[in-house]
């Protein structure tokens, strides 16, 4: 977490600078809300057929495993007993993964806290 420190404050550091010369003043869309739709992780040219699923009572399978996603992280903040969390982090993991294949994407490792914090420990 160390270099995400080092890198979230460079950020941060170059956004507060770019705000302050005004140069994010003129992008388009600047002071609306996000327009983030409930498939927005849908690749395009599956949004209608998705829509017209979801409209008859079914929901996009990225969508039902983010859900799923969403309550397992809930869930594991609760636990208490070491080895049960352990095994939640794994399926956490696993399905994490399986939804970053849906999407095609590479596996973000910053969505998987635990990781994180294992390789931190590590690295110090």
């Amino acid at each position: 977490m160390i270099h995400m420190d080092i890198f979230q404050k460079l950020a941060e550091r170059r956004i507060t600078e770019s705000i302050e010369k005004g140069e994010l003043d003129s992008l388009e869309g600047a002071g609306e809300p996000l327009k983030l739709d409930e498939d927005s992780f849908v690749p395009e040219e599956l949004r209608l057929s998705y829509k017209v699923l979801r409209n008859s009572g079914f929901i996009p399978p990225e969508l039902e495993l983010r859900n799923e996603i969403i309550s397992l992280r809930a869930i594991v903040d609760l636990i208490d007993d070491d080895k049960s969390r352990i095994r939640k982090l794994r399926e956490l993991n696993y399905m994490i993964l399986k939804l970053n294949e849906l999407r095609g994407k590479d596996l973000d490792l910053s969505s998987l806290p635990e990781y994180e914090r294992k390789l931190q420990e590590r690295m110090l």
